[in-house]
């Protein structure tokens, strides 16, 4: 199942599910109120309300609650998460970013995943703006995939961590890297180059639409980077290094993960234009489009302001 978060022709904003590819389900309408009006109140008793929202597949048009996907805007399918933890797990990506910058690779990165907290209230969704922030010249753009948790869990091992995952997301993560260079040269950070946007969307899938892709550690899902309309970055999921299971077993280490909370995956290899390289494409500008695409996932596309 598809998950969203849409805003109505009369501004309210309510989430549910695509059904029929161009039919947009309220949840909360079309169950008369058993059936939270927002995402994240959904996923505190995520497996409970499954069994219902499940139902919702065979209303047809016309039927309460049910809307043309048209005549509804699409928002982040998670507007305002718990947190959003984004992990360092493309090997391709890690190797090559380093290398740019006259960086051999570091041996602690093949011990342990490493992951940094972002701003999970500055969470963009599909067609949103993004501007350029402050002080920035150097903006780019990062081809992820990222987790929704949907189960409360501490110290949960890899083996167990699938049955925490609610379901799967493109993300964006926007990258001032000048702000950035600036502020690792103390040691910290990412932090002010990273916490003025971050894109999710258009939709969450569900971990069982993904489950006959599994691959190694990952998906056979391609990845795509377009900067209007030119594919810049091409990847695929299936060569992570260290699996969602792998980064839910770190992260849950003495700490409880909530339902609501985010997990990146980190950028595919290729997945950036520090990676590429200015002279394969400069940093991005006002009018820029960027549209990322990921196998099942749908396409996420944002402008630069």
């Amino acid at each position: 199942m598809r998950f969203v978060t849409f805003e109505k022709s009369d501004g309210t904003v309510r989430s549910g599910v695509i059904v029929e590819s161009d039919l947009v389900v309220d949840m909360s309408e079309a169950t008369n109120g058993s059936l939270p009006e927002k995402l994240i109140d959904f996923l505190e008793k995520s497996e409970q309300n499954m069994t219902s929202v499940a139902q919702l597949s065979y209303l047809t048009y016309g039927d309460k609650g049910v809307y043309p996907i048209h005549d509804v805007r699409l928002i982040a399918p998670l507007p305002a998460p718990r947190s959003f933890r984004d992990f360092y797990a493309f090997e391709q990506h890690v190797k090559s970013a380093r290398k740019n910058r006259g960086l051999q690779m570091i041996p602690e990165w093949y011990q342990i995943p490493v992951f940094y907290f972002s701003n999970h209230l500055a969470i963009k969704g599909p067609e949103d703006n993004i501007p350029i922030p402050i002080d920035s010249n150097w903006l780019d753009y990062e081809l992820e995939m990222a987790c929704v948790i949907g189960k409360q869990g501490r110290n949960i091992s890899a083996k167990d961590a699938d049955n925490y995952i609610f379901g799967y997301c493109i993300l964006n993560d926007w990258s001032a890297r000048d702000l950035q260079r600036h502020e690792m040269k103390v040691g910290l950070g990412p932090a002010k180059g990273k916490d003025f946007a971050t894109s999710i969307g258009p939709w969450i899938i569900t971990k069982d639409e993904l489950e006959y892709r599994r691959s190694g550690k990952g998906f056979d899902l391609s990845m795509k980077a377009k900067v209007n309309g030119v594919l810049l970055s091409e990847g695929n999921m299936k060569d992570i290094y260290y699996s969602f299971a792998e980064m839910i077993e770190r992260a849950s280490a003495g700490v409880t993960l909530f339902p609501g909370e985010i997990i990146g995956s980190g950028t595919v290899g290729t997945g950036c234009i520090l990676e590429l390289g200015t002279e394969v494409h400069r940093w991005l500008l006002p009018g820029d489009v960027i549209e990322l695409e990921i196998d099942k996932l749908g396409v996420l596309k944002n402008s630069i302001i």
